[in-house]
């Protein structure tokens, strides 16, 4: 059992039941969340990012995008004018690589120590303690933090240097993003073609080319539940960083490129949902609306 306390800036849906497990691994675990309100009653709540840093041995950073992270690190009360020099920086966040390299620059010149480490795997995942960490990290630093990337995780793929970390993490969120949009298409197809819905989604349920992953999406968007495991301004904001990121390396993503123009439709009227409420959309896209001459 290890008495090192851990800091968790953001402390949201993911980071509260990372904080479980954490604390089943014997870490003490406390928070700073923007809005100031306790998730629950085991994890006390700091006023200030500052204050939860200089508390804290590890500091982990769950928030949903760049912005969200600079705001709590720099200025008086940000995490960076706190912590300690030593203190291991893990940021679970999914932010761009830019921001990645900005916020590990920040973090060397205050002789802190960095991890760039998204999670593959929703809130399923992370109540097992089954996440997939992708860490960007030197040697020694993944071997400082892998303690608690065990904790929260069943894997630990490191990648490569800092940075790393973030690409994979686009890499696999396109995938996930593009497949699901590729399946709704398909969906979209097959109900405008005159198949039964209950037998469609029964038949894409057992068949070898969908992945477990859209298989339980699919089960969700069958009996209409969007309950977010993983919201579709999340998954929106992602596929975003991606097709920036892909500019900035000239690389060839049409078909990611339309399942983000996709996905930021679904989010006008889905965004707090989960992302596979995408599937509703294109649903309703093609139930047969009469034309006006056939309402007469």
């Amino acid at each position: 059992m290890t008495q090192q306390t851990i800091g968790f800036v953001g402390y949201g849906a993911m980071g509260a039941l990372m904080g479980q497990n954490l604390r089943k691994a014997g870490y003490g675990v406390s928070a700073y969340t923007p809005s100031g309100k306790q998730q629950d009653a085991d994890t006390p709540v700091v006023k200030t990012a500052s204050a939860l840093a200089a508390l804290s041995d590890i500091l982990v950073l769950c928030v949903p995008n760049d912005s969200a992270v600079f705001a709590s690190a720099e200025g008086a009360e940000g995490f960076l004018a706190g912590a300690r020099a030593g203190t291991i920086i893990i940021n679970t966040s999914t932010i761009s690589p830019e921001a990645t390299e900005k916020l590990h620059d920040l973090a060397n010149a205050k002789g802190l120590r960095f991890v760039d480490a998204p999670m593959s795997g929703s809130t399923p995942e992370a109540e097992k303690g089954e996440l997939v960490m992708l860490v960007g990290a030197s040697h020694d630093d993944l071997e400082a933090a892998r303690p608690v990337l065990s904790a929260i995780g069943k894997l630990s793929i490191h990648a490569g240097p800092v940075g790393a970390g973030t690409r994979l993490k686009l890499v696999i969120n396109g995938i996930m993003g593009a497949t699901l949009n590729v399946i709704a298409e398909a969906v979209g197809y097959g109900l405008s073609s005159g198949l039964d819905r209950s037998m469609l989604y029964e038949a894409l349920g057992q068949v070898a080319v969908i992945s477990p992953h859209h298989k339980r999406k699919l089960a969700y968007a069958e009996r209409g539940d969007f309950s977010a495991q993983f919201p579709t301004r999340l998954m929106s904001k992602d596929m975003g960083l991606l097709i920036s990121a892909a500019r900035s390396t000239h690389s060839f993503c049409p078909a990611i490129a339309i399942a983000d123009q996709a996905l930021a439709l679904a989010n006008k009227r889905h965004a707090n949902d989960d992302y596979s409420a995408l599937l509703s959309a294109i649903e309703k896209s093609v139930v047969h609306s009469p034309e006006p001459s056939e309402k007469a």
